[in-house]
C-alpha cells in the first residue's frame, strides 16, 4: 500500500490506495518518469476537487497541508 510522505518534515501524511495514488499521479506533474515527489498548493487542491479526488484522499492532503499554503509529498 502506498504511503505519502510530507518532505519538509518527513512526516507521513497516510496510506493510501492504489486508485487514489494513480489519480495523484494522472493529476500532478512529474518532473521525471520516475519522480515520485509533488508539490501541493491550495490551488493544486482546489483543483483535484472539481476533478473529483477521493474525499478521504482530499482530507488527507488537507490535514497535512494544515496552514501552510503549500507543501512538497512523496509516496513509497
Amino acid at each position: 500500500m502506498p504511503r505519502l510522505i510530507r518532505i519538509d518534515t518527513g512526516d507521513a501524511i497516510g496510506d493510501i490506495t492504489d486508485k487514489q495514488l494513480a489519480f495523484l499521479v494522472e493529476q500532478l506533474e512529474e518532473e521525471h518518469d520516475e519522480d515520485q515527489d509533488y508539490f501541493i498548493d491550495r490551488d493544486t487542491l482546489e483543483l483535484m476537487s472539481d476533478n473529483g479526488i477521493d474525499p478521504e484522499l482530499l482530507a488527507l492532503l488537507e490535514k497535512a497541508i494544515g496552514d501552510d499554503d503549500s507543501m512538497d509529498i512523496a509516496w513509497e
